[in-house]
């Protein structure tokens, strides 16, 4: 990355990108206030989470940085849920996951485009990431059992969901915002579950949902850099 666009990560949004960044923070602090039950970190993490986003689809290594602050507040309110496997998929993958994707983006920048290189995964990265996510996926799985974890089912399917994304991410693919996507749709349906015990998981339905549609512009615009980058 350039030292300007380093310095100042808010002159690479265009006006669409501020308009959807604005859109997804008064949309989430909406539902939130909407709530009479209340639970600020949910706030916090959903606000980072949405922010961290925007740079994401930008190929701008702040995303990965906020991702990391995100994960922290997200496994803090799972854990407050007991929903263990969200906890330690995020505190324990996407994380550290994001930490290792600070340093691939930092060493693999696009010198004319500002943003990182987008990379094309090869079949042996593509068997290498089935195999990996799997086994994660069953292992998590028994141990997600073993914490007596509320729609274990559910749970499980984010896990690889996540894991996937966050490879994929590591690897700078666009395809990272498909699995992003399928993650979200997961969570959706897992926090209509805890929603309906406490109100106050409301917000992280909307929070996810303004995920989806973050994570659908990280695909459309990843592939426009893509295309941009190919050319130069």
């Amino acid at each position: 990355m350039s030292k300007e666009h380093s310095k100042n990560p808010l002159s690479t949004l265009n006006s669409f990108e501020w308009g959807l960044w604005l859109f997804s923070l008064g949309i989430v602090t909406i539902s939130f206030l909407a709530m009479p039950e209340r639970d600020y970190l949910t706030l916090v993490a959903s606000l980072i989470g949405v922010t961290a986003l925007i740079f994401v689809s930008k190929g701008h290594v702040l995303g990965q940085i906020l991702t990391v602050i995100f994960a922290v507040f997200y496994g803090i309110v799972s854990f407050i849920f007991n929903y263990y496997g969200e906890m330690i998929t995020y505190l324990g993958m996407t994380a550290p996951m994001a930490i290792l994707a600070i340093i691939s983006w930092i060493r693999h920048p696009h010198k004319k485009t500002k943003s990182v290189a987008v990379s094309r995964v090869t079949i042996k990265q593509l068997v290498i990431m089935v195999i990996i996510s799997v086994g994660v996926t069953i292992g998590f799985y028994f141990i997600l059992k073993k914490l007596d974890t509320p729609n274990l089912i559910i749970s499980t399917i984010s896990v690889f969901t996540s894991f996937v994304a966050v490879y994929l991410t590591f690897l700078r693919s666009p395809f990272y915002a498909l699995a992003y996507s399928a993650n979200d749709m997961v969570l959706i349906f897992l926090w209509i579950l805890a929603s309906q015990q406490n109100k106050a998981y409301v917000p992280m339905i909307i929070c996810f949902l303004m995920f989806l549609v973050n994570d659908i512009y990280g695909f459309i615009n990843w592939r426009r850099i893509e295309k941009i980058q190919r050319r130069r």
